[in-house]
């Protein structure tokens, strides 16, 4: 039973690695982009992840971690940035590959002002509160550089195109850590609210942590094609 975090976390990579050779997306041939993203991305959300773990926002229970850690975190935890980035943003290029219309361009600007809408209001009511302050804080702040401020990396409607098809396989797996528990949520520092099982800022904890690292993803390409 204590193998299960790890379980998921060789299930959540395994297709998209084994696929990551496919003819016409060669996924293979940006790890040099794909890497980096993930490693940035995970160094914050790691330090998050051992804030939240201080602060009681969150907790692993011991009867399905393996037991090794590193600065209090369990391993899977760690091994939980490296899979579901990579996961997700094989998902994106999957679909700029097979569907590489723009369907969503026209409407990217306006979904991003409602989300920013939607950070400053769950923000107003509820800042009291660990989880919710810190995820819709870092997401306002992300959201808000990547479509204001970065001028020349447009990839949004790509975005929240993968954005939509990776909430399938996360409530799969967001499910099974929730239900079991694998994760255990203090709902004091959450809006103690959910959907199923999966506390409702979740949703927006994998949209911050998808931004991030196809952002990061996308700079390296540009970069490199300059």
């Amino acid at each position: 039973m204590n193998y299960i975090y790890l379980l998921i976390n060789i299930a959540v990579i395994f297709f998209p690695l084994v696929l990551s050779f496919d003819k016409k997306v060669h996924f293979f041939s940006k790890w040099k982009f794909v890497v980096p993203a993930i490693l940035i991305t995970g160094v914050i959300f790691l330090i998050w992840d051992l804030l939240f773990v201080k602060l009681d926002v969150w907790s692993f229970n011991p009867d399905y971690i393996v037991g090794i850690k590193l600065w209090g975190l369990p391993l899977e935890e760690m091994l939980f940035f490296l899979t579901v980035p990579y996961a997700c943003i094989f998902i994106y290029e999957c679909l700029n590959a097979y569907f590489p219309k723009d369907y969503l361009q026209k409407y990217s600007l306006a979904l991003s002002n409602l989300f920013l809408g939607l950070c400053i209001a769950i923000l107003f009511f509820g800042f009291r509160r660990w989880y919710t302050v810190i995820n819709f804080g870092f997401l306002f702040v992300v959201l808000a550089y990547v479509e204001y401020i970065n001028a020349k990396l447009r990839f949004m409607y790509k975005f929240y195109r993968a954005y939509l098809v990776a909430l399938i396989p996360f409530y799969i797996v967001n499910g099974f850590l929730t239900a079991i528990p694998v994760v255990i949520y203090n709902n004091n520092e959450n809006l103690n609210f959910r959907v199923g099982t999966i506390p409702f800022e979740d949703h927006f904890y994998l949209m911050s942590l998808l931004l991030m690292n196809i952002y990061l993803y996308e700079l390296f390409r540009s970069k490199a094609k300059s």
